[in-house]
């Protein structure tokens, strides 16, 4: 194996160990997020951009190197010399194997290349929904509680007003049964005054018609002194 396919080859077995490891499921997203945030990691974010398209590149160059091979080698002309010489057969399937090998090792290497960093913005999405997630139920929790807290706020609230209202309906019915009582006293003082002032008219007819009795009687006396006078007179 040459130099840049054993390298490939190193680069390939890397990719594996590193998604099995982002794949392990005892390690966390938010870890992982943590990870991620590292300072040393700041220092090749300004490269990491480039450095993943020059990596794509090269592995798509490299694929497209070993297909070339792959098809150089497995051509009816190819075969049809190698059938003519037996080392030749030997030597040109040897040579088709490292290219059917050197493809593999490309494709899966740009596969997991594109992989591993479609995992790793998973696992930040993840990381940041989970945080999220975290921070909103952290709200809900406070925005039920504030919620209850209000609730029973209110279930007082509607208890005292219940409770003033029924202060309030009974008083108004004792002002009720008070206004009735002094009505129904009122109403008696004033049959009362009524009866007396009957009373007093009966009371003022009765002295009128004895003043005119008196004054009668007083006149009769007098009449009958002027006659008694009269007849003494004569008498005399």
């Amino acid at each position: 194996m040459s130099l840049q396919w054993t390298a490939v080859a190193c680069f390939l077995y890397g990719q594996i160990v590193v998604n099995l490891v982002l794949c392990f499921p005892l390690i966390s997203a938010q870890r992982w997020r943590s990870l991620f945030n590292w300072t040393i990691w700041s220092w090749f974010s300004p490269y990491w951009n480039k450095a993943f398209c020059t990596m794509i590149m090269v592995l798509v160059v490299l694929f497209f190197d070993a297909v070339r091979e792959v098809q150089k080698y497995s051509s009816p002309q190819t075969a049809q010399e190698a059938t003519l010489n037996p080392n030749l057969f030997d030597h040109l399937h040897m040579k088709l194997f490292r290219a059917q090998r050197n493809l593999y090792i490309s494709g899966f290497s740009l596969f997991l290349w594109l992989i591993m960093r479609r995992i790793v913005t998973l696992v930040n999405q993840v990381a940041l929904a989970t945080t999220d997630s975290a921070g909103l139920q952290a709200q809900m929790v406070g925005a039920n509680q504030a919620a209850t807290r209000y609730q029973a706020e209110n279930l007082q609230l509607k208890q005292a007003l219940q409770a003033e209202e029924e202060k309030t309906s009974a008083k108004s019915r004792l002002m009720e049964k008070e206004e009735e009582s002094r009505a129904r006293d009122l109403q008696a003082a004033e049959e009362v005054v009524r009866k007396a002032r009957v009373e007093l008219e009966a009371m003022r007819r009765q002295a009128k018609g004895l003043t005119q009795e008196y004054d009668r009687l007083l006149t009769e006396h007098t009449q009958l002194q002027n006659l008694q006078n009269t007849a003494d007179k004569k008498d005399q």
